[in-house]
């Protein structure tokens, strides 16, 4: 792995953390939202455990692609309520997953959710049927072995699998176990009261953003320990990011594999993160050439990011916060409404700036937190994602 470069990191404001202005950038609830809806048995506290987990139930599975005329559909023997598939030239029937039972009544044209309301046997005719007339013929099933054999998923063909421990691997690979080891862990906690960002709080069930269920796996981890410096703040102390990023797959097709990497300011107790900027995201697709793009642009780009010095990061704030674009009230409103802003909206902007600031917007960053802090306003979740990417495209154009 390459030498990571990054600015010589700053000396704390105090013991145990930084002072960070959170009103800045955006908010971003990803996070939270898998901290949130994941229960203890998905929450590892190391990558080490999580790649163990993942690891060891991909070594009991296996692929394979068969007829769907040949699936046969039957009333599970202990439990007549229950359905059991027997695929072609397999020792024992496999009993589907929620998951893999809904995917394979997708495939055939059925309703999950009307099937799973009728009685056993039932729907096993329902399905049964529309297997038998399956004009796609075939289909790929991923099988695992824990106790009993579990249908975990049922895809196309050409499904392109990329497993939940190869994402795993490939951020090993930069951070190690994900608890300090590297520059790279699960983040601390931002005290409200004080505004102080402590990256030093025990990992636990509570605090961990290393995730991982029957059909997904999700990370999340900040260079903590190093903030960067990129200007001051209205009362002169320095303005304060972390770099972070998380990731996701899903072996069994419930959703892409992505990635994202930015900076940030905080991270708070419920992992919201706070004061977010330059954030970037890549998706793929698990199609037919899904593993190759991710061995050459995923895994490559993320550790390109773990690598990267931020110095180009902190001269595009720089220069935003240098690019005066207005100086009276005139020019403030014809550069907003010139950007597609409605009269009432840039009024809104201006007055965001003079609250926070104490001075109307001057600069390009002056424009751009203005509107990051009303998009904050917008209820609606398609109106405020719309004004934060009006946002990062007005600092994308600096220079």
């Amino acid at each position: 792995m390459g030498v990571v470069e990054v600015l010589d990191p700053v000396a704390p404001a105090r013991a145990g953390g930084w002072k960070v202005d959170v009103s800045r950038g955006e908010r971003n609830g990803r996070v939270s939202s898998e901290w949130f809806n994941r229960p203890d048995d998905e929450r590892y506290l190391s990558l080490d455990d999580l790649w163990a987990s993942v690891k060891g139930r991909s070594e009991r599975s296996r692929s394979r692609v068969v007829q769907t005329a040949d699936i046969r559909v039957e009333a599970a023997r202990d439990n007549p309520e229950r359905l059991h598939l027997v695929l072609p030239k397999a020792q024992e029937p496999v009993a589907p997953t929620h998951w893999a039972f809904g995917q394979l009544a997708s495939i055939v044209g059925a309703p999950a959710a009307y099937l799973r309301q009728l009685p056993a046997p039932l729907a096993g005719i329902n399905l049964q049927y529309g297997l038998t007339n399956h004009r796609a013929e075939q289909v790929k099933t991923f099988e695992t072995e824990d106790g009993r054999t579990e249908l975990r998923a049922v895809t196309g063909p050409d499904y392109g699998r990329i497993h939940d421990h190869e994402l795993v691997e490939a951020v090993q690979r930069i951070a190690g176990n994900g608890t300090g080891d590297t520059r790279w862990k699960v983040p601390g906690v931002l005290d409200w009261s004080t505004g102080v960002y402590n990256p030093d709080v025990e990992i636990s069930r509570d605090t961990t953003t290393l995730y991982a269920s029957d059909r997904d796996v999700f990370l999340f981890l900040v260079d903590d320990h190093n903030p960067i410096e990129a200007g001051r703040l209205p009362d002169g102390s320095p303005d304060l990011y972390f770099r972070g990023f998380y990731c996701w797959n899903s072996e069994v097709g419930a959703k892409t594999l992505g990635m994202a990497s930015f900076y940030l300011r905080a991270v708070c107790q419920n992992r919201n993160l706070w004061g977010v900027e330059d954030f970037q995201e890549i998706k793929i697709r698990h199609s037919k050439y899904a593993a190759s793009r991710f061995a050459h642009e995923a895994a490559p780009a993320l550790t390109r990011f773990a690598n990267s010095s931020p110095q180009g990061f902190v001269n595009g704030i720089k220069a935003a916060r240098q690019q005066i674009v207005a100086r009276t009230d005139e020019d403030r409103d014809n550069f907003l409404r010139k950007r597609g802003f409605s009269k009432a909206e840039s009024g809104k902007i201006i007055e965001k700036v003079l609250m926070e600031e104490g001075r109307p917007p001057e600069s390009i960053f002056d424009f751009v937190q203005g509107i990051t802090r009303l998009a904050r306003d917008k209820t609606q979740q398609d109106a405020r994602l719309d004004m934060e990417g009006r946002a990062k495209k007005l600092l994308d154009r600096v220079g």
